[in-house]
């Protein structure tokens, strides 16, 4: 039975906790627990974005309690959302596929989702205990830790590479062009709705968008070209959501990957483009980013795939999949998300790509997506 989980501190009881573990520890129990950290959306911080966070010490007891890191960092949802199928995606991330994955990740205690009330919590370690650095566009990254991202996120794509598992035990993995994910930022009564009011309710997303010669209707009908086209190209895991602030790094050099919420089967430039355009000045992504496509092409001939595209279609597809980050990325995010100079230079870096790209011209002549009938 889907119980719904709290988001917020005061709420929490030992007996939610208890169940969230046990999703992945059967036999363990929360016997005593304490909240030192808030940052869900009511507590009025600029960091919660779709989903808060809470740090809650626990005390644990039963059979394998012992492996399990008692500092944990609480994903809930943000109730004003309403039930977004973000939520279900992440959680099917962290209790079913994570085990496999090779990359560095966040260790996860447990994960429970509930479609009737639209709730979730995923107790993950706080990695702060292993004095991770997180970047955001106001930090420096330098063009190894960008190599050290691509190589994790080609490690990543070359293991599900056109693989038959999406069409079976991989099948709740969803595409970009169907399934609940899709209807959310296609529908026009949803994110294109959303996006069209904050375009013209924000100057500077307003202003930002006339410079680049478009408008919020224009880029939705080029994102929705770029997602058809994008399914007709190899597929493989994606993990989705790969702008700079979504990444960690490690104290020898390891990086990884935060936030799951748009995993997805898609097409590998879906994250290589979002990365380097967020995780890069303006002057080092034009001096730079022909070489580090180079570089992430090559680390996929390493993973063993033998049908990576070539350097012209890489430099092509590249262009074409700005569009996502703009318009998807970052068109869709209210300042109270992230504060003022994190939103206004992720946009500033992404639509800049885009006019330096010819991102429009590169699109031009894909076929149009038929209008939105899910």
């Amino acid at each position: 039975m889907q119980q719904e989980f709290p988001h917020e501190p005061g709420e929490l009881t030992r007996e939610h906790l208890t169940r969230l573990v046990q999703t992945l520890h059967p036999e363990v129990e929360v016997i005593d627990f304490e909240v030192w950290e808030n940052k869900t959306f009511a507590a009025g911080t600029d960091d919660v974005s779709t989903a808060g966070r809470i740090g809650v010490d626990v005390v644990l007891a039963g059979d394998g309690a012992e492996s399990i890191n008692t500092r944990w960092v609480l994903k809930v949802c943000r109730p004003d959302l309403g039930d977004i199928p973000l939520y279900e995606n992440e959680v099917n991330f962290y209790t079913r596929l994570a085990p496999e994955i090779e990359s560095e990740i966040a260790t996860c205690f447990g994960g429970q989702y509930s479609r009737k009330s639209g709730t979730f919590g995923i107790a993950l370690e706080d990695l702060r205990q292993r004095d991770a650095e997180f970047a955001n566009v106001t930090t420096s990254v330098s063009l190894a830790q960008i190599r050290n991202l691509l190589s994790t996120l080609a490690a990543l794509h070359a293991r599900y590479w056109q693989s038959p598992r999406f069409e079976e035990d991989l099948a709740w993995v969803q595409p970009h062009t169907s399934g609940s994910v899709y209807t959310m930022f296609n529908h026009p009564d949803m994110v294109p709705a959303m996006i069209s009011e904050l375009v013209e309710t924000n100057q500077f997303k307003k202003e930002l968008v006339e410079a680049a010669g478009q408008t919020a209707e224009g880029l939705y009908h080029e994102f929705r070209k770029l997602q058809r086209h994008q399914a007709s190209l190899p597929q493989t895991l994606c993990h989705g959501d790969t702008h700079i602030g979504n990444t960690y790094l490690l104290p020898d050099g390891n990086v990884g990957l935060l936030d799951w919420q748009l995993l997805a089967r898609g097409y590998c430039l879906h994250d290589v483009t979002y990365l380097l355009m967020t995780g890069l000045s303006v002057g080092l992504r034009r001096e730079h980013e022909k070489e580090l496509l180079a570089f992430y092409r090559d680390q996929l001939l390493v993973g063993g795939v033998q049908d990576a595209p070539s350097p012209d279609t890489m430099w092509l597809e590249y262009r074409r999949a700005a569009v996502w980050g703009v318009y998807i990325g970052w068109l869709t995010t209210p300042i109270n998300n992230y504060g003022w100079e994190i939103t206004v230079n992720n946009h500033i870096r992404l639509l800049t790509a885009y006019q330096d790209l010819e991102s429009s011209a590169a699109l031009a002549g894909l076929r149009e997506a038929d209008a939105f009938s899910g």
